[in-house]
């Protein structure tokens, strides 16, 4: 609202709804809201529909609205919402394989990778006017990307993603199940996997997209918005970090 420039009074005009039912949906208290007051609330402060719906769709499941509640409230407004702008279009289309793969590898699955990948473009369809006016549109989009994986990331206790599921999605486990040393390097790759996840984000990204993406560098410099200069220091640190980690001595 405060980047809108309006005031509560200017949505409340707008939207036609009561200052207190606008002073209640904006601060997120009462009851899950219908998704025509949403909707209007939406339109005043001049946001696209279409992504919005989608999500107040998925956090009305989360709030344990029935599908039959959600239907009727979204029938409730005839307006199907405008087409995203083809920057955005063009934009989600060249990152959205490089997107997915990182996805995956924490989430595991193709539909939770694709689900939260969607997430993030629609939260980045909402904001798009602001990312293309920042300095660095890929390194923007990243980031918020990032953030909707790791809130759904498996972790450890102490906090860290977990990544070693992943390992059993690899080419090395699946090649050598037969293999009588096959354990052995699955110990390996756990312990490989495991220290990945403990470097400093960009480390990790960076050697997520390497080495479980199977990302080249140059294409791993335009998804995180980074120089390849920097892509190659990160890389070098990454390996360097890991090294150590795995290297340790382990408490007795």
């Amino acid at each position: 609202m405060f980047a809108s420039g309006l005031t509560l009074d200017d949505i409340v005009d707008r939207s036609g709804y009561s200052k207190t039912r606008i002073s209640e949906l904006l601060r997120g208290n009462g009851y899950y809201p219908a998704w025509e007051i949403t909707f209007s609330v939406t339109r005043a402060l001049g946001l696209p529909t279409r992504p919005l719906r989608r999500l107040w769709t998925v956090a009305a499941r989360e709030a344990h609205k029935d599908n039959d509640w959600i239907r009727h409230s979204i029938q409730q407004v005839a307006h199907d919402g405008e087409e995203p702008p083809l920057p955005y279009q063009a934009f989600t289309e060249d990152v959205q394989g490089a997107y997915t793969d990182y996805a995956r590898a924490f989430l595991l699955t193709d539909q939770r990778a694709h689900w939260v990948v969607a997430e993030a473009f629609d939260m980045l369809w909402i904001c798009w006017n602001e990312a293309a006016a920042s300095a660095n549109i890929h390194r923007y989009a990243w980031r918020m990307f990032r953030s909707r994986v790791m809130i759904r990331a498996p972790r450890h206790t102490d906090g860290h993603p977990d990544l070693r599921a992943a390992v059993f999605s690899t080419r090395e486990v699946h090649d050598h199940t037969t293999n009588p040393g096959h354990l052995v390097a699955l110990t390996e790759l756990i312990d490989l996997f495991d220290a990945i996840a403990r470097l400093p984000e960009d480390q990790m990204d960076l050697a997520v997209l390497q080495y479980l993406c199977g990302m080249p560098d140059t294409r791993i410099a335009h998804t995180l918005g980074i120089s390849p200069a920097l892509t190659h220091a990160t890389g070098h640190h990454a390996r360097a970090t890991v090294e150590a980690l795995l290297n340790a001595p382990t408490s007795e």
